[in-house]
């Protein structure tokens, strides 16, 4: 890699940090009037803000949490830049959400704007990981063990379809940090007393 090529990485990769790092939820959450990290769960992302403002912030929130993953990869990935760049600002957008440069290095669980990534990136895998979380909210109703079981699967499927070692490692790596932002969901999961979603 050449010093040009590097720089330009770099500025990708600081550029999808800066986008991951804007805290939709918490900025949708303030134009109603309420600050989402003192309410319900504390989470800034989509399902605490449905449960604590409403249906359509909390819709507002995934989907612009969503775009924060999609946009900057598919732009990279549609580019004629070498196609390991689209995964490495994969990686920074989802880490800037989940440890968001505006609240100082604190943020969401990172599954919506997961979401986006994999959009861009893995779309047969992410089919696979939806079915997943589709069938156990249908099941059980908890967002939270869907999102973690969906989480863990995307890995496997990407490998499973031919995903390079680049491609995996980022995908592992945002699967694990997926599942241990869930640390407290898991301890209410196990004790029983985790909120299911009401629709």
């Amino acid at each position: 890699m050449t010093g040009q090529e590097a720089f330009s990485l770099a500025a990708l990769i600081s550029t999808a940090y800066l986008i991951g790092s804007i805290p939709t939820g918490l900025l949708l959450g303030k134009a109603c009037g309420i600050d989402v990290r003192t309410e319900g769960s504390g989470n800034i992302g989509a399902t605490n803000l449905y449960r604590t403002v409403g249906r359509k912030v909390g819709i507002m929130t995934l989907i612009g949490d969503c775009l924060k993953g999609f946009i900057p990869v598919i732009a990279v990935k549609y580019s004629a830049l070498p196609p390991d760049y689209a995964v490495w600002v994969a990686l920074a957008a989802f880490c800037g959400h989940v440890f968001s440069v505006f609240l100082k290095f604190k943020g969401g669980k990172g599954v919506a704007t997961a979401l986006g990534v994999f959009m861009a990136l893995a779309p047969l895998a992410l089919v696979a990981a939806v079915i997943i979380f589709a069938a156990l909210m249908l099941l059980w109703r908890y967002v939270s063990l869907g999102s973690i079981c969906a989480a863990a699967t995307m890995p496997v499927a990407v490998a499973l379809l031919g995903g390079d070692g680049t491609l995996t490692g980022a995908t592992l790596i945002i699967a694990v940090i997926v599942i241990l932002r869930h640390h407290e969901n898991i301890r209410r999961l196990l004790a029983g007393t985790e909120n299911r979603f009401k629709a």
